[in-house]
């Protein structure tokens, strides 16, 4: 299986399955003497993990992580990477039902024509608990970018038809982890929370969206004209499961425009040159412009439904799928940490490939 290593200079590469032993990294191409943040990091895992509230999946799991190679006095090395994050709550009997059967929007009918075998124990491979890897590796990217006055924060904007009224520049961020969902607007918060919880009831599930913001950026950042930045952070984005949209800047409402109503001009601000507007979201021909980088990430609705539903089973016949299991009726609460972790990785990437061409 090809397509499980990310980057160019800092890469992660991920291992595991969902219901297997254990899920893990490598990590190759992190600068040595980089200071380790190991609470920071379990703390970023934990943002991600099941069980958190109510509204998530409630699968139990601590996703404790352990490292095996690359750091020494609590510093990097400069040597790969290597971490492991052992599955405490394997259920494959839960998924016994699921063996001949491919479920509606899952990836069960992809695999077996791929691969001509899967593993259906929670998806195997294409479970969203792969997402963990990348939340370890994003949290040591930030503490890196961090020390370079880089910061990336995510949020929930959007649950269903309920979304957030006002901008980033607008809100409070700090208020992201005071709610559940982690919308820092309030008042929508709890307007979202109730409706995840009145959709739970129902044994469905539902999507919505999550924007971030990326401060402190420098100019130059982007490789035109095929890696270019942005190109680069929606593969990442979409990359995550359930993600099915991505737009940067004004995004799909660029269409709404003319061109004199959505040009950024160039002013000269103490001595700076910086843009009047920001409808570009920070990225200019595919790079980095110096000015905050913004984009919103779509995700639909979790496909394991706690209700009955039509499909077939690998002989072609007609079945009904009964719903079991512990799933999110909303994944976006922890999508917030994922959606952080890729932006991470992708813009370190760049930062490294930025200086080591001068």
């Amino acid at each position: 299986m090809a397509g499980n290593t990310i980057g160019k200079l800092f890469t992660l590469t991920t291992f595991g399955e969902s219901h297997g032993i254990a899920i893990g990294g490598v990590i190759d191409g992190c600068p040595s003497n980089i200071k380790l943040d190991f609470e920071f990091i379990q703390n970023e895992l934990d943002r991600r993990k099941p069980a958190q509230s109510n509204i998530v999946s409630q699968r139990k799991e601590s996703d404790k992580v352990t490292f095996l190679s690359g750091i020494f006095e609590g510093k990097t090395t400069g040597a790969p990477i290597g971490f492991i994050i052992y599955n405490e709550n394997q259920k494959p009997n839960d998924y016994e039902h699921l063996k001949d059967v491919y479920r509606p929007s899952h990836a069960d009918y992809t695999y077996q024509q791929k691969y001509g075998i899967r593993d259906y124990n929670g998806g195997g491979r294409s479970s969203a608990r792969e997402t963990a890897c990348r939340v370890v590796a994003g949290a040591i990217a930030k503490l890196i970018l961090k020390n370079k006055g880089i910061t990336i924060t995510a949020y929930v904007s959007q649950v269903g038809q309920i979304k957030v009224l006002n901008n980033y520049l607008n809100l409070n961020l700090n208020e992201i982890e005071t709610t559940e969902i982690r919308c820092p607007e309030l008042e929508t918060a709890q307007k979202m929370i109730d409706l995840i919880k009145s959709i739970k009831k129902e044994g469905d599930t539902i999507g919505g969206c999550v924007s971030a913001v990326i401060k402190g950026v420098p100019s130059g950042l982007g490789e035109p004209v095929f890696d270019k930045l942005h190109a680069e952070l929606g593969k990442a984005m979409l990359s995550i499961n359930a993600a099915k949209g991505f737009e940067i800047g004004s995004g799909f409402n660029s269409v709404n425009y003319k061109g004199s109503e959505l040009n950024d001009v160039f002013i000269n601000e103490n001595n700076s040159i910086k843009t009047k507007t920001n409808n570009s979201g920070g990225i200019q021909g595919g790079i980095s412009n110096g000015e905050d980088i913004y984009f919103n990430v779509a995700f639909k609705p979790v496909a394991t439904l706690m209700q009955k539903q039509k499909s077939v089973n690998v002989l072609g016949e007609g079945i009904i799928i009964d719903g079991k299991g512990r799933h999110d009726p909303c994944v976006l609460p922890r999508a917030v940490p994922i959606v952080e972790a890729m932006a991470a990785l992708v813009i370190l990437d760049f930062v490294l490939i930025h200086n080591a061409k001068k």
